[in-house]
């Protein structure tokens, strides 16, 4: 007992070898001495309009798909395309496998390298889609959601290659290029192929940012996401305002409301019910809040606002990271183009979504906001017809911050930027996450960037994190090999 209990106790201190530090020395130096050729990579990517929620770009996601395969091929991996589309659609996604070693760990990596919409007239300084470097910050879409991390991680695998080391894990990749659409797809792709994550120790992405410009951060959780449409329709035709003005009830009318009884001025959610299953904020984790940097200035800055609901650093990171929260998205059906169309549409539809936490169950949200929606509708005692659905939904998760996976990343991280990482969660929905986007990345906004500052460490982050996730991973072994033999002992 005494030999496991010593076993387990070397799990919580650093041990760094000189042989390891000199290792990470030599692949450190490779990284900087290739930024060039990784960036250069990364701008190819960038060039191609992987605009997954336009269908008009479905062709350009499919060679950007294709052209991850193709990296992925040149690493030694073997590739496996499987279609992630339904109904005769076809989409490729990426499952691609390197080392099948019973002595080491397997990681998969999960990535997307389809982005969302961006034109230059939007308000983008430069072409969108061609990565262009100013004052040290790379400047496309994808170049931190989610294309930059991408590549970082390959160029880590990379590194190893070009440096014949031996492979410290053995790597899987599930790459998807319809993230941006809602995953559409993808749980059939998982389902299809588990045989393929059976041996999966440890599950990566590096889809989300740091909550500072500077300070590096490992996410231990993230909100859900139950996203609905709210359908209310009159006839078969639009109407012309003057001649049916006044005389009907009007969709459009209908729909406002609705969406004006679902949140208050204080980002309260109306809906009955919908706070009584969220978790009960512990002691321990409170104390986490109160060493995170988070500048409030700078975030409002970063947004583009004068002021946020809350003015404490506490409270928005509450109401962020585990509090729900209700936003409309937009209105499908209502005449938006400059201009006046003095039109009444026959039928609009209301977007909205509810970022879930723990313990919410989306059958549950679903219910609640059916049967909301359903009473305030009678209440306007309109002719019109109501229709309430939820199309997408995803759980929220949460995870113990001592998992020797989250020990093996602030070690990485530490070795790499030379500080603590903050332990974050996100408002956003993503599995552990390990970021390498600054805060002011702009992730779906105009001007997305990463910096080369990021993008380079990050390769560095994700080369010691397979170092520091073999060693541990080999240090549970050895304290479970330890106990087995203490208990076969007579």
């Amino acid at each position: 007992m005494i030999l496991f209990v010593a076993a387990l106790m070397l799990l919580f201190e650093p041990r760094v070898s000189s042989t390891s530090s000199s290792l990470e020395t030599q692949i450190f130096q490779y990284i900087d001495d290739h930024q060039n050729e990784f960036i250069e990579n990364l701008k190819d990517w960038v060039a191609v309009k992987s605009d997954s929620v336009q269908p008009a770009f479905r062709k350009e996601v499919t060679r950007m798909m294709e052209l991850t395969a193709d990296r992925l091929r040149a690493l030694g991996t073997s590739v496996m395309l499987v279609n992630q589309l339904p109904d005769g659609q076809s989409l490729p996604a990426v499952l691609a496998e390197l080392g099948k070693d019973p002595h080491k760990p397997t990681v998969c990596f999960y990535g997307h390298v389809d982005v969302q919409p961006a034109k230059k007239e939007d308000g983008w300084k430069t072409d969108p889609y061609t990565l262009t470097e100013i004052d040290g910050n790379l400047y496309g879409r994808g170049a931190t959601d989610n294309k930059g991390p991408v590549l970082a991680w390959i160029n880590a695998v990379e590194t190893f290659r070009a440096l014949k080391l031996d492979m410290p894990v053995n790597f899987k990749f599930i790459i998807e290029g319809m993230e941006e659409a809602g995953s559409l797809g993808l749980d059939e792709v998982v389902k299809e192929t588990k045989h393929f994550f059976s041996d999966v120790d440890y599950i990566v992405i590096s889809d989300n940012l740091w909550l500072s410009k500077k300070k590096p951060a490992l996410t231990y959780g993230t909100r859900g996401n139950a996203c609905f449409f709210v359908e209310v329709g009159c006839g078969e035709r639009d109407l012309h305002s003057g001649t049916f003005g006044g005389i009907i009830h009007e969709p459009m009318t209908d729909l406002i409301a609705l969406l004006d009884s679902l949140v208050n001025m204080s980002g309260h959610i109306l809906i009955p019910g919908i706070y009584d299953d969220v978790a009960t904020l512990t002691e321990e984790e409170k104390q986490l809040y109160e060493s995170i940097e988070y500048d409030l200035e700078e975030h409002k800055t970063i947004a583009g606002v004068n002021k946020f609901l809350y003015d404490t650093k506490e409270d928005i990171l509450l109401h962020l990271w585990r509090y729900p929260c209700l936003s409309v998205h937009g209105i499908e059906g209502a005449f938006y183009e400059p201009g006046i169309k003095t039109v009444i549409p026959s039928k609009v539809i209301g977007k909205f979504s509810i970022r879930q936490v723990p313990h919410m169950a989306l059958a549950t949200v679903e219910k609640q906001v059916t049967q909301y929606l359903e009473e305030v509708f009678s209440k306007r005692n309109s002719s019109n017809k109501l229709k309430v659905s939820m199309p997408m939904g995803a759980m929220p998760w949460v995870a113990d911050i001592n998992n020797p996976m989250y020990l093996a990343a602030r070690r990485a991280i530490k070795t790499v930027f030379g500080e603590e990482p903050d332990m974050i969660r996100d408002g956003s929905t993503i599995p552990i996450a390990l970021p390498i986007g600054a805060a002011d990345a702009g992730e779906h906004s105009q001007n997305e960037k990463i910096s080369r500052y990021n993008y380079i460490q990050g390769t560095k982050l994700f080369a010691s994190f397979f170092l520091e996730i073999s060693k541990l991973h080999g240090q549970l072994q050895e304290a479970s090999n330890t106990t087995c033999a203490l208990t076969e002992e007579p």
